[in-house]
């Protein structure tokens, strides 16, 4: 197709939304119902969208739902005003409201909004045995890499990381965490030993409850069909996105883990770059007591030097260590304010600092005056959230309307899984921006539940619920009414009195 040919044909939707991730999806379908006899463009460069499924209020802020890999075409049968654009974007042009996909089209705009989602932070870029995981293809590709690996080393601490040590089988993990303790981001460091323990269990439970159906790209490409650009990635991997992955390397026994705490990786060397440097490096340690020394004489395609002085060989090496706003190609010529983190700032309507460009989802930065129990993490349910409540702003100011800020910006509230453990997170669970005035309450049972509390000025500001402690509505109604609970004391957490009886 002639480039410019097509240009002079733009196609024209009142409501264009970048992003086929849960935030992006998420925004489109609700534009989609809130004008039902306008058009919705949805610009993807993924041939596959994300879909909300199975959603669940489990209380007036905890949310839980399941993300379905789906093709487009069911997005767009599910709301005919809806039409999906498979292409990534090459430009955006504010002031003429216009954006220019790589497939040599554009596409005017009345109201646009930009969810792009987030890239990972490589260790190393170019490195053909440093695999980040992002997306559908690149988790895809680390289970094609695993199937013949020995032994891999996992750089960083968040959940892609902690997800992966649990579910790798039959291949030794070194674990590498600039942290004291594991999930940093998540946990204190009494919670990390309570799930530690869960790590060197056994597991004879079935992990896969349930697989989900997803659909792949794999086979998709036909012959002349448009080469996606390699800088266009997929969007976000779902809650589960292991599910449905054999992560199995070539070793019998199912989980054998090592951890390195307090280092980084100081340098990556190919197999020839090791053996003229005529470094060594270490066996893999029996325990997790022995920090062994013992030298190995096994060779290996890849080797990480870590800050502690350790080296260890490897198959590959996954980079696990977070996520940069995926803000390319947007502000090439355009003014958008950008927050500390990289992201687009955006106010209390998720409008960003150009006129008509709205931005939810890990691209965004959210730049109003916070809930005292509120923060942003780039977390799959505040994607969803943020598109939700992103589409109500755009139709609010579409019909002049004002709109109230959405209650899940008054608490942060995230339920999960780690090590096959449910996990709630609400308020300031780990007493960020608290500063040293505050305690912490605990209770835990070995192997059971891990529960805390953070208190102040005798008021409950957050908590961490590990395994079925049915405590998270309770917890999350005290931290909102803003009780004081001072006088109850170490009660609070008592496992002989009934909380929820407590406080109904």
């Amino acid at each position: 197709m002639d480039v410019d040919a097509a240009r002079e044909v733009p196609t024209a939707g009142n409501f264009v939304v970048v992003g086929g991730g849960i935030a992006g999806v998420t925004c489109a379908e609700q534009l989609a119902v809130q004008f039902p006899s306008e058009d919705i463009l949805l610009v993807t460069a993924s041939p596959v969208i994300k879909a909300v499924t199975n959603f669940k209020q489990v209380s007036k802020a905890l949310e839980e739902f399941d993300v379905e890999e789906q093709l487009s075409t069911m997005l767009e049968n599910r709301f005919p005003n809806i039409k999906v654009i498979e292409s990534g974007v090459k430009q955006l042009k504010s002031k003429e409201h216009c954006i220019f996909t790589e497939d040599g089209r554009q596409h005017i705009y009345k109201k646009l909004c930009l969810c792009a989602g987030a890239k990972p932070k490589l260790i190393c870029e170019g490195n053909p045995y440093v695999l980040g995981i992002r997306d559908t293809d690149s988790a895809q590709e680390f289970q094609k890499k695993l199937i013949t690996a020995r032994r891999i080393i996992i750089i960083g601490n968040g959940g892609i990381a902690l997800e992966l040590v649990y579910e790798v089988e039959g291949c030794e993990v070194i674990w590498a965490i600039k942290d004291k303790a594991i999930g940093n981001t998540f946990f204190d460091a009494g919670a990390a030993e309570f799930l530690t323990s869960k790590l060197t269990a056994e597991n004879p439970e079935a992990k896969i409850a349930h697989k989900r159906t997803k659909y792949t790209t794999e086979g998709r490409k036909k012959e002349g069909e448009m080469k996606v650009n390699a800088n266009n990635l997929g969007s976000a991997l779902g809650p589960d996105w292991h599910e449905g992955l054999n992560l199995k390397g070539t070793k019998q026994f199912s989980r054998k883990i090592h951890i390195e705490t307090v280092c980084e990786v100081k340098k990556i060397y190919l197999q020839e770059e090791f053996r003229i440097s005529k470094k060594t490096s270490l066996i893999f340690p029996k325990d997790h007591h022995n920090q062994s020394v013992t030298t190995e004489t096994e060779i290996w395609p890849v080797y990480v030097e870590l800050t502690n002085g350790k080296i260890y060989g490897c198959d590959f090496i996954v980079s696990a260590t977070g996520v940069t706003p995926n803000i390319e190609p947007f502000v090439n010529g355009n003014n958008f304010d950008l927050g500390e983190d990289g992201g687009l700032k955006v106010d209390d309507h998720m409008h960003t600092s150009l006129s008509d460009i709205y931005a939810a989802g890990d691209i965004c930065t959210a730049a109003w005056q916070h809930s005292p129990f509120w923060q942003q993490m780039r977390l799959w349910t505040q994607a969803r959230q943020m598109g939700w409540y992103t589409a109500k702003c755009i139709a609010a100011d579409a019909s002049g309307h004002s709109i109230d800020m959405d209650f899940s910006f008054e608490l942060f509230a995230h339920v999960t899984k780690f090590f096959n453990c449910k996990v709630v997170l609400l308020g300031k669970y780990n007493a960020q921006g608290l500063g040293s005035d505050h305690e912490l309450m605990l209770r835990c049972t070995k192997g059971q539940e891990y529960i805390k509390v953070v208190m102040q000025n005798g008021r409950m500001m957050g908590a961490v619920l590990i395994g079925e402690t049915d405590l998270e509505e309770t917890f999350e109604n005290l931290i909102l009414n803003q009780m004081n609970l001072a006088s109850y004391g170490e009660d609070l957490l008592d496992p002989n009195i009934d909380i929820e009886d407590y406080f109904d």
